[in-house]
This record gives structure tokens, C-alpha cells and sequence, in this order.
């Protein structure tokens, strides 16, 4: 008998406190959801580091550090040859990693070429929820000829390049994925400054920065955020 009224007393114990704690503390609600895991992929001549703005901000926002990653890559390789491929590979990782079916793309600047290549040509409609380009060229950039000689990055983000016209080629946004760009009409880096929208996604203007300030502006900084959020 006393067993029975002991189980009986710790019963009552634990209901009381979890009536005590409120709603938002018991098993049910002991955290809150997951985020989809984000990866920050760099522009041209960058590195990873230059996310420390976002980064934080994503952290203010509830994202916790597996949900955050950032892929490093050498910038003066050729988009669909070398780099899409291992993005694809990238993400797969992360995946793998984190259990998640989907990912979500937030690419500066050059880094909206591989990630919208592997998202049309490389299975990334299906491995993608939300895709979004802050200061992209993803029509060209006319500054990019300065250095097309020698570089193929650069040739690939050139008017008319042989990448450009492919990912132009049929539907620009393809698949279920959210699409999103964040443009200038002051950038120095894309010419023209409407190189960044596409049809399809949500194109957001950012008002008058330099290119690289779309990385640390607060608004571009909810707006992203806020994307992510978006069903």
C-alpha cells in the first residue's frame, strides 16, 4: 500500500508542477521548432567572414549555431564546371548533418551564380525551400569584363556569357522554391543595377547602397530574415 500511495503522491507532484510551470514548459512545448538550416555563400574575392552581420542577426531571430552555416569556396573558379557541383555537395553534407530534407540559400554578390545553378540544373529544386540573392548578377554585371581575361568567374558573370544565357534559359525561378533578390540603385559592382531581378521572385529593393552594405543594412537585414520565415 505504501508503494501504491507514494507513485500515487509523485503523480500528483509532477502534474502540479507542470500546471505550475505554464504552457510553454512541459515535454510538448520544451522547445521551440527548428529552423531549416541556412547556408551563407559569399560573393567574389569574399570569404565567410563576411557574414558576422546576418549571422547575428539570424541568432537575435532564434536560429541556433547547427542551424547557421557557411560555405567557404575559391571564387575564381568556373560556375557550372566546378563550383555548382560542389555546392551540390556542400548541401548534401548539411543535410546529412542537421536531418533536414531542405535547405535555405542566402548568397552575396557572384555567390547567386553556383547556388541558382545547382538549384536549376543540379537537383536543388527539391533540396531547397528558400533561395535568396543579395546584389546577384544574375543577368551580368558589365564591371566583370575588367577582369574576364583572365578569370573565369569573371567571365561568367558578364552579359551573355555562356552561364548567363543558361540560367536565363526557360524559367528563371524553377521548382517549389521561394525566390527572393534584394537590389541597389546605388550598387557600383552590378551594371545595370536591374541585373539582380528575375522574374519570379520577390524583388526587394534596398534603396541607395554600395554593394557591399546590403551584407550589414538592418532593413535588407529583417527582410532577409523575414523571407526566411515565409512559408
Amino acid at each position: 500500500m505504501r508503494r501504491r500511495s507514494a507513485t500515487a503522491l509523485l503523480t500528483l507532484l509532477t502534474a502540479l508542477a507542470a500546471l505550475l510551470a505554464g504552457p510553454g514548459a512541459g515535454p510538448a512545448s520544451a522547445a521551440t521548432a527548428a529552423h531549416r538550416p541556412v547556408v551563407l555563400v559569399h560573393g567574389y574575392n569574399a570569404d565567410p567572414g563576411v557574414w558576422g552581420s546576418l549571422d547575428a542577426r539570424l541568432r537575435a531571430a532564434g536560429y541556433a549555431d547547427g542551424e547557421i552555416f557557411r560555405w567557404g569556396y575559391d571564387t575564381h573558379q568556373s560556375v557550372n564546371e566546378v563550383l555548382a557541383g560542389r555546392f551540390a555537395a556542400y548541401v548534401d553534407e548539411v543535410r546529412r548533418t542537421t536531418g533536414a530534407d531542405r535547405v535555405d540559400i542566402v548568397a552575396h554578390s557572384f555567390g547567386s551564380l553556383p547556388t541558382r545553378w545547382y538549384v536549376k540544373y543540379a537537383g536543388g529544386t527539391a533540396t531547397v525551400a528558400h533561395w535568396i540573392s543579395l546584389a546577384g548578377p544574375n543577368h551580368g554585371t558589365g564591371v566583370a569584363w575588367a577582369c574576364a581575361l583572365w578569370d573565369q568567374a569573371c567571365r561568367d558573370m558578364t552579359p551573355g556569357s555562356w552561364v548567363q544565357n543558361h540560367l536565363a534559359e526557360g524559367d528563371e525561378t524553377p521548382g517549389p522554391v521561394a525566390y527572393t533578390t534584394f537590389w541597389s540603385n546605388c550598387d557600383e559592382v552590378i551594371d545595370p543595377d536591374d541585373s539582380v531581378r528575375l522574374t519570379g521572385a520577390t524583388n526587394t529593393p534596398a534603396g541607395c547602397l554600395d554593394h557591399n552594405a546590403l551584407l550589414g543594412d538592418e532593413a535588407v537585414g529583417r527582410g532577409v530574415v523575414a523571407a526566411l520565415g515565409a512559408a
